[in-house]
């Protein structure tokens, strides 16, 4: 065995439905740059904000064994609406430390927040279960919020159409409510929407948004400094789809260039083949 291949570095399991994850594997990258990203995209059943909370917990729990058996020693769910609708249940499941992205976007908004009223960009799931409002009250109590379901955002993305007129008419109708409602910090509570920033800013221009991935990635370098995590063999990034895979090699070379490798066709985990009723009940 050569050098090279007896170095050893810290494996990171990231997970998301689509692309967007993308967007937080990239800031790991940033302040962990040694680290291995195992990432896999759920494709198949993109987007996550229309599905059932047994479906996003089924597949939360099938691709966090999945990543683990391939040697993720840290998961990262990036993805707001398998935070809010798996994430203790896999932490209960699985003995490795897990990161969400609600609980680190709200803190990141609550910092920023200078009138107290914070503005939500969500999944139609992620609204529905009001974990942003529930973790921005535990805050502060004082804080007011408003949660914005945004189901034209998360396609646009997946579709690359991130800069198209369709994308404008969506972002300026979902900030509309929040600007009525007086927000003066909104958080992007899908990690897809990072990459509508452009348009977001030439709807909103005084907006302070807020990107949860910053402050996911500080967590993920706090965990591996604080845990003593065995080192995996070295390896590459890997990259990992259930479904259609060209946008997401696409997004890659975009936002991880130097980390582009061939995707590998990933299991479905469709939840009506496999017995795990009992699990997610």
């Amino acid at each position: 065995m050569s050098d090279a291949q007896s170095e050893t570095r810290l494996t990171i399991g990231v997970r998301d439905s689509g692309v967007g994850g993308l967007t937080v594997a990239r800031e790991i990258k940033k302040v962990l740059p040694d680290a291995r990203i195992l990432y896999f995209a759920d494709t198949a059943h993109v987007p996550y904000g229309e599905r059932s909370a047994d479906e996003v917990r089924h597949y939360a729990l099938s691709i966090s064994r999945f990543l683990l058996q391939r040697g993720a020693q840290i998961l990262v769910f990036a993805c707001n609406t398998s935070s809010a609708l798996a994430l203790d249940l896999a932490r209960q499941t699985f003995a490795v430390p897990i990161v969400g992205t609600i609980e680190p976007g709200a803190r990141a908004a609550f910092e920023e927040t200078k009138n107290n009223r914070i503005g939500i960009l969500a999944t139609h799931a992620t609204v529905e279960s009001g974990v942003y409002s529930q973790t921005i009250k535990q805050l502060d109590s004082q804080i007011e919020s408003c949660e914005i379901a945004c189901p034209q955002f998360v396609p646009l993305v997946e579709n690359e159409r991130t800069q198209s007129p369709e994308a404008l008419c969506a972002a300026r109708e979902y900030l509309q409510p929040l600007l009525n409602f007086g927000a003066d910090t909104i958080v992007l509570g899908c990690t897809h929407y990072p990459l509508l920033l452009d348009v977001l800013r030439e709807a909103a221009p005084e907006m302070n948004f807020v990107d949860p991935a910053c402050a996911v990635a500080a967590e993920v370098q706090t965990l591996a400094q604080k845990y003593a995590v065995i080192p995996a063999y070295f390896s590459d990034d890997e990259f990992f789809a259930s479904g259609e895979s060209d946008g997401l090699a696409r997004w890659i070379e975009k936002l991880l260039p130097q980390s582009a490798n061939a995707i590998q066709s990933a299991p479905v985990f469709d939840l009506e083949k496999q017995g795990v009723k009992d699990e997610i009940g």
